[in-house]
């Protein structure tokens, strides 16, 4: 018999996309090919954050199993996880539920699942790294869980308490990339709770993958606010010559106002906020930072939204990520809502637009504000109106017109030469 075929979709965070890439290696590795849709297996990693990827995660559910009533439908991640629990599966075509407890197992799962079925997987194909990573980059998962319970945030219900890779076992999993990529993404759920059940810490990490491995390009996923402390900060200003870190840092900060953040139970302030972004931005004028930010949080007022929209106008933030505040069952905030009024959805795409609007403004202005600048960058596998797409030393992209054939994930240096309807364009030197 032929292989089986697979096909997977992940909704969500960075995690759930290093996730995806490690059970599409392990799939191939034992023998299933991978296919787009109509496939005999789909794997759909969920994520229950907002109703909004909940939503759709179910949609693509029944739409698969519409398109193809044959094949075999497999979800795990947070809303998987969270339907489980709470008994709401009876209504959805789903042949097979993996909860993030047991995500690790999926490919043996699956594997177990259709030897019993007497099919053939067409023996061990093991199909290498060579084969499967086109990119030039790979998302590597360090950690795992979250030990804050922030009042909105559903995922430490759904993922548990911090589990964290040890670095050695990182060290050598990166090294197995040497040759093959040129740039690694961190991933994980709470970067602050990294070696929170090892002892162990999150700059040590970093130090040991510079010193250690030969990739040559190190990028985070997203860093939780209380990561970016005075250690980190001096850190960053000490290694930032190797020109081996990425300088882009999505952190999420998902308000300005210092009730709602203590609302949220967040256990910053925006001057606290203020002061490290700040001191960032000194350190590298140059880095890209990016946020998370939730509006019509619960009692979120005028002026608690005046606070947000002032705090992301002076802060040197570039890129917003704006959500609407999506109430989610036995959290802290679906019982504090009993209490506090919610805004209504007008009001928050009113807030959402406006925060979007300035995101732009200010987006556009550092894109001009590297006009001019020199910098390494690692080609896509993407091409845009006759220019292939790059990424910047802060993971901007870059379209360069070139003549030679170059590979996804090869490193060039650039010239920026200009800005033109949201893009930058550069030429080799």
């Amino acid at each position: 018999m032929k292989n089986k075929s697979f096909y997977t979709y992940s909704f969500g965070c960075r995690v759930n996309q290093a996730e995806k890439e490690v059970i599409d290696r392990e799939m191939q590795n034992q023998g299933f090919s991978l296919k787009s849709t109509s496939s005999d297996i789909s794997i759909i990693n969920t994520c229950a954050v907002t109703h909004k990827a909940e939503r759709e995660a179910k949609q693509l559910i029944y739409k698969l199993k519409r398109d193809n009533p044959n094949g075999q439908i497999v979800v795990t991640g947070c809303s998987a996880t969270y339907w489980n629990k709470n008994n709401l599966l009876k209504n959805l075509p789903i042949d097979l539920v993996v909860d993030n407890i047991s995500k690790e197992f999926l490919v043996k799962i699956l594997q177990k699942r259709v030897s019993q079925a007497n099919s053939d997987l067409g023996g061990q194909n093991s199909l290498g790294i060579d084969k499967y990573l086109n990119s030039g980059r790979v998302l590597i998962k360090i950690q795992d869980g979250c030990q804050r319970f922030c009042s909105y945030c559903i995922v430490p219900y759904l993922r548990g308490t911090p589990k964290s890779e040890r670095i050695k076992k990182l060290e050598l999993k990166i090294d197995n990339y040497k040759g093959k990529v040129n740039e690694v993404v961190l991933t994980a759920i709470n970067t602050e709770a990294f070696g929170f059940d090892t002892g162990e810490k999150f700059i040590d990490l970093i130090n040991q993958i510079i010193k250690k491995t030969k990739i040559t390009r190190i990028s985070f996923g997203s860093i939780h606010p209380w990561s970016i402390n005075n250690e980190f900060l001096d850190y960053y200003k000490k290694i930032l010559p190797l020109k081996r870190l990425v300088n882009f840092f999505h952190i999420p900060i998902q308000s300005g106002s210092n009730k709602i953040l203590n609302l949220m139970k967040r256990g910053y302030t925006r001057e606290e906020m203020l002061e490290k972004l700040d001191k960032l931005h000194k350190i590298n004028p140059f880095a890209l930072i990016a946020t998370d930010v939730i509006v019509g949080f619960l009692d979120e007022s005028d002026k608690d939204f005046q606070d947000t929209y002032n705090f992301l106008e002076k802060s040197p933030i570039s890129k917003f990520h704006i959500f609407r505040f999506s109430k989610r069952s036995n959290t802290a905030a679906f019982y504090l809502s009993k209490n506090l009024k919610e805004p209504s959805s007008a009001v928050k795409i009113k807030r959402a637009k406006l925060l979007a609007d300035l995101g732009k403004k200010k987006f556009e202005v550092f894109l001009k504000k590297n006009v001019g600048r020199i910098s390494t960058i690692l080609f896509l596998n993407t091409e845009v109106d006759g220019y292939r797409e790059a990424l910047l030393d802060n993971q901007l992209p870059i379209y360069v017109g070139v003549t030679k054939p170059i590979q996804p994930g090869q490193l060039y240096v650039t010239k920026i030469i200009e800005y033109n309807k949201g893009r930058l364009f550069g030429k080799l030197l």
